[in-house]
Order: structure tokens, then sequence, then C-alpha cells
């Protein structure tokens, strides 16, 4: 399930991706005239995915798991975000260590909304390997 319209911008430091909410979307919720802003966790976690793919497929790898461990300090200035709205997903790396731990200040901003959070992630170097280790 990919939410994402598109990638509009990626470096080292952060990814910058990109969703028009339709009415026809998943999640939408016809009720409240858009997507639910409790959406926004996933949309940021959707981000930060594509932004470790990005970068191993730069590396000559594959597009592999990661873990979304938890959030902080999500906020949101609105309980919907409205159809018709353009919404631009920016993560930026705080914190990556070698064992694959990551933290990513996000944040979601459109016409008139925002939300924000930090993302704590688990991006192990090889997940079929990390979960058959563990039983999994």
């Amino acid at each position: 399930m990919v939410l994402l319209d598109r990638i509009l911008e990626v470096n080292r430091e952060f990814i910058v991706a990109e969703l028009v909410v339709r009415s026809d979307g998943l999640f939408y919720a016809e009720r409240e005239g858009g997507l639910p802003a409790w959406i926004g966790i996933e949309l940021m976690a959707q981000t930060v995915a594509a932004y470790s793919g990005y970068w191993r497929l730069q590396r000559n790898l594959s597009v592999d798991l990661g873990f979304l461990l938890g959030t902080r300090h999500y906020e949101s200035s609105v309980a919907t975000f409205p159809a018709g709205v353009t919404l631009r997903i920016r993560a930026e790396k705080e914190i990556e260590g070698s064992n694959g731990l990551a933290v990513f200040d996000c944040g979601i901003e459109g016409e008139n909304l925002w939300a924000s959070a930090k993302l704590n992630v688990f991006l192990p170097a090889d997940s079929r390997t990390y979960l058959t280790e563990r039983g999994l």
C-alpha cells in the first residue's frame, strides 16, 4: 500500500515526497471530507522508507524492509487533511547509527495546515536475516 504520489527531492540529509488528497484514495473519510490527520504518521513512515530505498538502490542493493519503532510528539494543526490539498512530506535525518537505528524529523505541509513528529526507525542491513535469526 503506497500512499505517496511522488518523490520531489532527495539528498543525504533529507527527502521530500508529495501526495494529493483524493476523495477516492485509501483511508479517505467521506464524512470528514478528507484524510484523517493520524494517517500523517504513515505518510511520514513511507517517506522515510523511500529515503532508505533510494540510498540502497544507489549502492546497488535491493530495497529492503525497515521498521517503524515509534513516534515522538506527533502534532497536527488539523483533524483532517482535506480533499484536493497537495501535501508535502519532508523527512530529515537527525541521527543514524551503524546499528541501523535512526531518527528522522518529519513534517507535513499543505494549504494552511501542518503536522510534525520525530520517527524512530530501524533499518537493518538485511531484514530477512534479522528476522530469521530471531525466529520470526
